[in-house]
């Protein structure tokens, strides 16, 4: 089986206990987290070899980052270990009306100041059959969207298929450029972008066309969003918009849709109440979608399978989605009671 890679930022999450507001008590629970760096972790636990490729400080919290991904199964021999710093963020998990907030201090952190030619992408893309990225790692620094522009190009060279997660952070893009400059470009090396609809809008510059999702039906709203997205980038084989209603902290519907060259699909939806943690969610379904393309499902299994793993990251703390194909492939079939397994 080809190696997946992963390319992005690891960093340390900082959460007060609970529900509590941040500093509310004078304590703070650590993981370690961030985008690509879940979706690694996750593809790891359903089975493939997955490599993560990052820059990481060579100090204590460092080690302890590497370790981390290491204990979940996935190769971190690539990670190079340079830099001043991890980056961080603060999480405050929400609760009913009250959203979760997230602030960053990733200001400097040893992957915003890697450059490109730090990396020798022909070593790393050897084995690989799929290469994974987001918009998160280009928003850091100007040296860092360089880096990322490199790595995709690298990987599209190499005939290696590439996923791009849109992941729109209006607080990271301020460096100069805009996150429409940089991502369009970043998706023309893609083969499959992912995202939601502000992802489409802010990052792509392609809005919502022919009224709004509260006018028409999802699915002709959606099936006209994907059409756009694909007839502007030609090289795209599928588009993935996940779909999240939020009826309040604590309370979600989830679905998504996909598009490939041939067709629209709209995958299940799931009621999600009782939130546990709804970051990562988002990379618990690339995680899926490109676990089922390159398990050769077909892409309404693929598709099925992203939106079941995303909804079960909701009931799980941390970052990584820790669930197993076993868990996912229950859901899949029916077994949404939640009733105890013996």
């Amino acid at each position: 089986m080809s190696a997946i890679v992963t390319f992005g930022e690891i960093m340390l999450r900082l959460s007060p206990p609970g529900r509590e507001l941040l500093f509310q008590s004078p304590r703070l629970e650590a993981v370690f987290g961030g985008g690509e760096a879940n979706v690694a972790v996750s593809l790891a636990i359903f089975g493939h070899h997955v490599l993560y490729v990052s820059a990481i400080p060579e100090n204590d919290i460092g080690d302890a980052a590497v370790r981390e991904l290491m204990k979940w199964g996935v190769d971190t021999r690539f990670v190079l270990r340079q830099g001043r710093r991890l980056g961080i963020y603060f999480a405050e998990t929400g609760a009913n009306q009250r959203a979760s907030k997230v602030t960053y201090d990733r200001e400097g952190s040893s992957i915003a100041e890697a450059k490109r030619g730090d990396f020798d992408w022909q070593a790393v893309l050897a084995d690989a059959g799929w290469f994974h990225v987001s918009g998160i790692t280009p928003a850091l620094s100007a040296t860092a969207a360089d880096l990322t522009i490199e790595a995709v190009k690298a990987a599209r060279a190499a005939k290696v298929t590439v996923s791009v997660d849109l992941n729109y952070r209006a607080k990271l893009w301020r460096y100069g450029k805009s996150a429409r400059e940089v991502m369009r470009e970043v998706a023309a090396h893609a083969d499959l972008l992912v995202g939601n609809e502000e992802d489409c809008q802010k990052a792509l510059g392609i809005e919502m066309s022919g009224g709004t999702k509260t006018e028409r039906p999802v699915a002709a709203t959606y099936e006209a969003l994907t059409g756009r997205v694909m007839s502007d980038f030609p090289n795209l084989a599928r588009v993935a918009i996940t779909l999240r209603e939020s009826h309040s902290a604590d309370h979600n519907g989830w679905s998504a849709v996909l598009r490939n060259r041939a067709k629209f699909m709209v995958g299940p939806s799931y009621d999600v109440r009782h939130i546990v943690d709804r970051i990562g969610s988002g990379d618990a379904f690339a995680a899926g979608l490109i676990h089922g393309l390159t398990s050769r499902l077909s892409d309404e299994n693929a598709l099925g399978i992203a939106v079941a793993a995303s909804c079960l990251k909701h009931s799980v703390p941390g970052d990584f989605n820790l669930v197993t194909e076993k868990d996912v492939k229950a859901l899949v079939e029916g077994d949404r009671s939640g009733r105890v397994r013996r």
